[in-house]
C-alpha cells in the first residue's frame, strides 16, 4: 500500500522514484510541484506540521460468524 500525505491548500505527498532514487513528490491540486530528495527540501515548500497521513480502511467488514444455536445430544435427553 502506498503512503500518501495531504496537507492544507491542496498539497498531496507521496513517495516516488525517479531516475531511480526515492524522492517525496510533492502535488497541489494534482500538479507536479516538485520531486524532493529530502524531507528539508519539503519543508520549504510547505509546513510540515500541516500534513496529516492518510489511511485507507477496508472498504467492508467481514461478516460476522454465523451463530450456531446449541444442541443437545440424544445421549443426555
Amino acid at each position: 500500500m502506498e503512503r500518501r500525505w495531504v496537507g492544507l491548500d491542496g498539497y498531496e505527498v507521496v513517495g516516488a522514484v525517479r531516475a531511480g532514487r526515492q524522492v517525496l513528490r510533492l502535488r497541489r491540486h494534482g500538479r507536479l510541484v516538485a520531486d524532493c530528495s529530502s524531507v528539508a527540501e519539503l519543508a520549504r515548500h510547505l509546513d510540515l506540521a500541516d500534513l496529516c497521513e492518510v489511511v485507507e480502511l477496508p472498504a467492508r467488514r467481514p461478516e460476522p460468524e454465523k451463530i450456531v444455536e446449541a444442541r443437545i445430544s440424544s445421549r443426555h435427553r
